[in-house]
């Protein structure tokens, strides 16, 4: 069945929610420019409340290995997901599976963009920003997915319970989503939360 991440997550009571209703991957953001930030104390609240109940992935961008590392061990993190230019020297050599980021821009083939970045344990194509690395709200138009094999990818891009389930039916590993189940940046609306694993899970 079709894995569903909840990134962006920030408050205890929403990780719980998402398990709750299904979720397999919550997302923590470590990024301090981020309007998901989520401070050590907070990460730290959120992975014992978690436990077994899901996967939790922490969220990099442009890291040093050495901070990657320390919050790898400190908060026994399942998966790893490192953004940016920079990045290329840190996605290998982990003791867990890395999550490889893609942006898509307009004028690119998404099939290149797929195929540069299938090396990775999974790869994360998501909506192309300048200036922030996901959360956006932009989708990717679905017709740019239907010819890629998706086995190994989850995906995001303005996904919203209304959406998601048509990209679902593509087949991919799983679908990626923040800002499409939030009240605010950072704080997850718990209704569209269930809808959006519910119609992820029943397409996918």
């Amino acid at each position: 069945m079709i894995k569903v991440k909840i990134c962006g997550v920030t408050r205890v009571e929403d990780a719980l929610a998402a398990c709750e209703f299904g979720a397999d991957m919550i997302g923590i953001n470590f990024y301090d420019r981020s309007p998901r930030y989520a401070s050590f104390s907070q990460a730290a609240k959120i992975r014992a409340a978690i436990g077994a109940r899901a996967k939790v992935v922490g969220v990099f961008v442009e890291p040093a290995r050495e901070f990657v590392a320390r919050m790898l061990a400190e908060l026994a993190l399942d998966m790893l997901q490192i953004h940016g230019a920079q990045s290329q020297g840190l996605l290998t050599a982990w003791p867990v599976p890395v999550i490889r980021p893609v942006s898509l821009r307009p004028e690119q083939s998404a099939a290149a963009v797929f195929e540069a970045a299938h090396s990775s344990a999974l790869t994360l194509i998501d909506s192309y920003d300048p200036r922030l690395y996901g959360g956006t709200g932009r989708a990717i138009p679905i017709e740019h997915l239907r010819k890629l094999d998706l086995r190994r990818c989850l995906v995001a891009g303005g996904l919203t319970p209304d959406t998601v389930g048509a990209v679902a039916a593509l087949g991919p590993y799983g679908v990626d989503v923040a800002s499409g189940v939030e009240a605010a940046p950072g704080i997850k609306d718990h209704g569209k939360l269930r809808s959006f694993i519910k119609h992820a899970k029943s397409a996918g």
